[in-house]
């Protein structure tokens, strides 16, 4: 065993089965070697590295390179990825409250490279929160299309539709579902299917301390039937000619290669892409692994922490398993709904768009979704959005606001959806942490009534002017006290 050293811990020590585990593989998997055995193990006590990834739904990226006031240095293997130092916390600036990046570990943005989501087409993230990939993915189909993505523990779900909302993404449907009652109701329905499978860990030694500490051969093993259960659900939800991405954050070849193996010998119709480790990806120390078409990343290689992924394609071509009733479920069940709303709350509402949006905004709107009544809670409904039948929904859709004491009061999660040129009264907030704390702000320009809080031309969240000041409306549940990242030398 090998002692950690101070940055992962204090007396820590690697499991001796997973030493012998490590030999016994660098023997044998392509791209590394015995020689290379120390530095690896040397590695799971070094300083990691950071990550954010860019929000291309928020900004460009000559926009986000421009305006950032970070040190920020490209991730060669992740589009949108960049490197951050430490020090800096991003994280905690109001950069990270305004959706623009998203912080994740360098290593994780691999698989959804792979998966090549695109606009339009019909994905689904199983094993989604806390939201990093689903972010991703997001990013990618830039508004069009169906993101189904999928958190089994409620808690989890919570999590996940929050950085769902920070990030603006409007055409995603959250729900907390076992795996098989998925396959049930979406057979043959998905174009991408991401399986970022639960597993032992232990590419995260050094980034996570429980990941060292519930580390054993038996959790090894009951991981990889875990993953192998979940992939044969994700299989029967992948349409002919779709692609399926699994994924995982650990080193033994029994969760990465072993189930892979295991998954195609069951399932002819699939075969791994051969094609998906590319020469930009080698150079950037990615690795192969041990089956053609699934890649390794080892942290004595590169800045990032231990991760495995395949991408496999099915074989045939079409949508089989997209009938009108799946497709089209939600449209036509949503119609009678919006005949029989509350015809004082639809007036509200009707008034406020009229008031506080531009035309193109509502028209586009309407044009892609529909609206829908709960009670008194108005909800955007995209048109694509399938029929969920029975399952367990986290979010349906966009949670649009209140009609409440004959006013319409916009919600937060709709605010972080819109842009500039999407309402007629906007503030370019001038000290961002303080209306994040719930301040309020100068009404320098006379405005009255609702107006979008910007930073740096991107929704923070909605104030209400009047007067010489703007009441601050950012949902008491999400203030907070931030440090002051250099905002104001970005503005």
């Amino acid at each position: 065993m090998m002692d950690f050293g101070k940055d992962a811990g204090a007396g820590r020590t690697l499991p001796a089965a997973f030493v012998e585990e490590m030999k016994e593989l660098f023997k044998t998997l392509p791209g590394v070697s015995v020689s290379e055995l120390p530095a690896f193990l040397e590695s799971l006590a070094a300083e990691r590295s950071y990550g954010l990834r860019r929000n291309p739904l928020k900004y460009t990226k000559e926009e986000f390179e421009e305006k950032m006031p970070y040190a920020l240095e490209k991730i060669s293997w992740a589009g949108e990825g960049y490197f951050y130092r430490k020090e800096e916390q991003p994280g905690r600036s109001p950069y990270h409250e305004a959706g623009a990046f998203y912080i994740q570990e360098p290593s994780a943005m691999i698989a959804v490279e792979l998966l090549g989501a695109g606009q339009g087409e019909y994905i689904a993230d199983l094993c989604a929160a806390p939201g990093g990939k689903s972010t991703q993915i997001a990013g990618r189909m830039q508004g069009e299309g169906i993101l189904v993505c999928n958190e089994y523990v409620p808690a989890r779900a919570e999590i996940l539709a929050q950085n769902m909302e920070r990030m603006g993404i409007l055409n995603c449907v959250i729900l907390k579902e076992s795996v098989d009652h998925m396959a049930e109701r979406f057979p043959l329905f998905f174009d991408r299917v991401l399986v970022d499978a639960p597993c032992s860990g232990s590419g995260m030694f050094r980034k996570e301390e429980e990941a060292l500490l519930q580390w054993s051969p038996e959790n090894v093993r009951m991981c990889a039937e875990r993953q192998m259960e979940i992939l044969e659900h994700a299989a029967r939800m992948v349409r002919p000619g779709g692609v399926l991405v699994y994924s995982t954050c650990s080193f033994s070849e029994a969760e990465d290669e072993g189930v892979i193996e295991r998954f195609l010998q069951e399932h002819k119709e699939f075969a791994l892409d051969e094609a998906s480790l590319t020469e930009e990806l080698l150079a950037a120390g990615i690795c192969p692994g041990r089956l053609p078409g699934t890649v390794r990343m080892w942290p004595h290689k590169l800045r990032g922490e231990g991760h495995f992924a395949a991408r496999l394609v099915k074989a045939g071509e079409g949508v089989l398993g997209r009938d009108e009733k799946q497709q089209a479920g939600c449209a036509k069940s949503i119609t009678s709904k919006v005949k029989n709303a509350q015809k004082e709350n639809q007036n509200y509402f009707q008034d406020f768009c009229q008031q506080y949006l531009t035309e193109s905004c509502f028209e586009k709107l309407e044009a892609e979704g529909n609206f829908v009544w709960k009670k008194e809670f108005l909800f955007f409904m995209p048109a694509l959005l399938p029929d969920l039948g029975s399952l367990r929904i986290q979010r349906s859709g966009l949670y649009l606001g209140e009609a409440k004491k004959g006013r319409f009061e916009p919600s937060h999660t709709w605010a972080m959806t819109l842009k500039k040129e999407d309402v007629r009264q906007w503030v370019e907030v001038k000290n961002p942490a303080a209306y994040l704390r719930g301040e309020t702000a100068d009404n320098e320009a006379g405005l009255k009534g609702w107006v979008l809080m910007l930073l740096q031309g991107k929704p923070l969240g909605w104030g209400k002017a009047g007067g010489s000041m703007v009441k601050n409306h950012y949902p008491k549940g999400l203030r907070m006290n931030l440090k002051d990242c250099g905002c104001g030398r970005a503005l």
